[in-house]
C-alpha cells in the first residue's frame, strides 16, 4: 500500500475487484499449491491481509524493505520445494505461467526459472526452497533483500539459471500489462472493459487481443 508513485494502488478497483484480489484469484486459478500473500507488518497493509484472508489465502508478514526474508517466512513449515513469485501488482500474470515455471524448472533440476518474452507484467519466478534459503543467508545488500531473487540471479556460477521462451502465442515482451502509474492503472481498467470474463479468470491471451484492440482505437 506504501507505493511511492501510485499509493495504494493494491486495493485500486480494477473492474470492480481489488488489484489485490485479482492477482491472488489468478494465482488460485493456476492450482500449483497454496497461495500465500508477503507483506509488511505495517497497518496500512492490514487492508491487504484482509483482503487475502477473504479468498482463503494466509498471510506472511515481515519488514517492510526485507522481502527476501518475507518469502523466506511464507514458504516456512509449508514442505515446498519450489517457491513461485509473483508481484501484487501485476493483475494480468499469465494463469499457467506457474505450472510451465515448475515443469521447467523440475525437468533441468534448476535452482531458478524465469520466462522469456512474456508482456511485461505477465511474468512468474520459480525458485527452489534451497537456493531462496541459501541467497538469504548470504545477502547483504539492500537490493538483493528487496528484490528477493537478484542475489541468485548474480550468482550464476553457485545457482543453476534457466530461461525459456514462452509460449508463441503469448510472447508480447512490447506490452506493458502492469501497474506502477496512474496512466497503467487506467490501461488495466480499459482492458477489464474489454473482456467478455472478469480479469481474475481472463486467459492471458484474451487480455493479450483486448490490450491490442485498445490500442488499435488510440493509434
Amino acid at each position: 500500500m506504501g507505493s511511492q508513485r501510485l499509493p495504494g494502488k493494491s486495493m485500486a478497483s480494477i473492474g470492480g475487484e481489488p488489484l489485490i484480489a485479482i492477482v491472488l484469484r489468478r494465482l488460485l486459478a493456476a492450482d500449483v499449491g497454496p497461495v500465500v500473500l508477503a507483506t509488511t507488518t505495517g497497518r496500512d497493509d492490514d487492508v491487504l491481509e484482509a483482503a487475502a484472508t477473504r479468498l482463503g489465502v494466509p498471510t506472511a508478514r515481515g519488514a517492510r524493505d526485507d522481502v527476501l526474508e518475507r518469502f523466506v517466512h511464507a514458504a516456512a513449515g509449508r514442505g515446498a520445494d519450489i517457491v513461485i513469485r509473483a508481484t501484487a501488482d501485476n493483475p494480468a500474470v499469465d494463469i499457467g505461467a506457474a505450472g510451465r515455471a515448475i515443469a521447467a524448472l523440475s525437468a533441468a533440476d534448476a535452482d531458478y526459472c524465469h520466462e522469456q518474452r512474456l508482456p511485461y507484467g505477465a511474468v512468474v519466478e520459480a525458485v527452489r526452497i534451497s537456493a531462496l534459503l541459501d541467497a538469504a543467508q548470504k545477502a547483504t545488500a539492500a537490493g538483493d533483500r528487496e528484490h528477493v531473487t537478484t542475489f541468485i540471479r548474480r550468482h550464476p556460477t553457485d545457482y543453476r539459471l534457466i530461461q525459456p521462451d514462452a509460449p508463441a502465442a503469448l510472447q508480447r515482451p512490447d506490452l506493458r500489462l502492469t501497474v506502477d502509474t496512474e496512466q497503467d492503472l487506467a490501461f488495466m481498467r480499459a482492458i477489464a472493459r474489454e473482456l467478455p470474463a472478469p480479469l481474475a479468470a481472463a486467459p492471458l491471451g484474451d487480455v493479450i487481443i483486448a490490450a491490442d484492440r485498445l490500442q488499435t482505437r488510440v493509434v
